[in-house]
């Protein structure tokens, strides 16, 4: 029996964290929503950016021109900041390098947007002062890698996206309650000790996820705690992104896992994927309740999309802490980088 980590402690956390949120007082979010903007732009960096997906696949589908553009590049193309422009900066720390340097920009009149949103954790931060709206996630103090922070700021995004619904703001802190429930569950439900192991050690080992809809942003957060919290080298992709060059890779040694495969809502290419990836002897870990032959499936509560999305990040989680284990180091903790990366 191992002793718990700070990042397993966080894990742990998450259903709490999501009920703080839940029973948090938020400010009225509706007369943004009526605002005629001529773009809204999301933006952020690594899991924090990750997390806009669902709402840029929201809003797009209500026909708002709105953009999903890492801060980054953003840095390098500001001018898709108008003055007549709704941005939307998410950031867990509300510090990292090249959110301050956009902030620092706005305040030096060198961007200039109708309005900026501020989404993050910590209150005292640059993104919560420099804010014109300040929305906070009352996650808490994380030890390491994103864990309780990006679930959170899935579910404050979706009180985001609602408010362009026009979804009432009740309806939505059920929907996290119910989120908070399914990831309990998952938390003491979901072993990929042994499917962990087995990749970990190959000798070959490639590692990839994959997912499509909302379940994009899993495939791409998993990717990245994988990266961080075990040194297993992992890409993620969007949907068929993965067949597109990655798909050489098949056979022994290549792992994939793919995130929202759901019977209910058969999901043709995803299926088809793992099929193949099958037949051509690589290891494929369905994560939802759909079912392919020689693939394995690992169940997760949930039947909305948040609490499934939710659930599925925890599989995620519970994955790179068993990669790491097998490849001999601590689950989490940073060799070369921090919590906080501040340089741009």
């Amino acid at each position: 029996m191992h002793e718990m980590t700070p990042f397993e402690l966080d894990i742990a956390e998450q259903p709490d964290a999501l009920r703080r949120l839940a029973a948090a007082s938020i400010p009225l979010l509706r007369d943004l929503a009526g605002s005629s903007w001529d773009r809204i732009v999301l933006t952020g960096m690594g899991s924090s950016h990750f997390a806009g997906i669902p709402t840029w696949r929201r809003l797009t589908e209500l026909g708002r021109p709105v953009w999903n553009i890492d801060a980054g590049q953003l840095l390098d193309n500001p001018s898709q900041i108008t003055t007549d422009t709704l941005l939307v900066v998410t950031s867990q720390s509300g510090a990292s390098g090249e959110v301050v340097e956009l902030l620092n920009r706005c305040k030096a009149g060198l961007i200039h947007p109708a309005l900026l949103i501020g989404i993050g954790d910590d209150t005292s931060s640059p993104l919560a002062v420099d804010s014109d709206l300040f929305l906070p996630l009352f996650s808490g103090s994380e030890a390491t890698v994103s864990t309780k922070s990006y679930l959170n700021t899935l579910a404050v995004h979706r009180m985001l996206s609602a408010a362009f619904e026009g979804r009432a703001l009740e309806e939505v802190r059920s929907e996290i309650l119910t989120a908070a429930s399914a990831v309990e569950q998952a938390i003491s439900s979901i072993d990929l000790a042994d499917a962990a192991a087995a990749i970990a050690g190959h000798p070959q080992r490639r590692l990839a996820y994959v997912g499509r809809g909302d379940e994009s942003a899993t495939s791409l957060f998993a990717a990245l705690i994988t990266k961080e919290s075990s040194k297993v080298p992992a890409e993620g992709f969007i949907g068929g992104q993965f067949r597109h060059g990655p798909f050489e890779l098949a056979g022994d040694g290549l792992a994939v896992v793919i995130f929202g495969m759901y019977g209910t809502e058969p999901d043709q290419s995803l299926h088809m994927l793992a099929t193949d990836l099958v037949r051509a002897g690589s290891k494929v870990i369905i994560v939802g309740d759909d079912e392919v032959p020689g693939a394995t499936t690992v169940r997760i509560p949930g039947k909305g999309s948040l609490d499934r999305l939710a659930a599925s990040s925890v599989a995620a989680e519970v994955f790179a802490v068993g990669l790491a284990r097998a490849n001999g180091v601590v689950p989490g903790a940073f060799l070369y980088g921090s919590k906080i990366t501040t340089a741009v």
